[in-house]
């Protein structure tokens, strides 16, 4: 499943744990990328992932942990 990760609408976001986050439960994610990808969304634009379906419902609920909005895109 396809997801963007849109914004993050925490008053102070947490880097390193969204950058832990992604390399959890995003396919092909190494931590490089994951703080890549990191920065680029805290920077305000947007960022697709691809998430196992064995990992879906724990992506959404780390999700709304990190207060990060999102569209499932397929």
């Amino acid at each position: 499943m396809k997801i963007q990760l849109l914004s993050c609408d925490s008053a102070r976001p947490d880097g390193r744990a969204i950058a832990k986050m992604l390399e959890e439960v995003a396919l092909g994610m190494d931590n490089s990328l994951a703080r890549e990808l990191t920065d680029i969304l805290l920077d305000g634009s947007a960022v697709d992932i691809e998430v196992s379906s064995k990992t879906t419902s724990s992506a959404f609920r780390a999700l709304r942990k990190l207060d990060i909005d999102y569209e499932i895109i397929d």
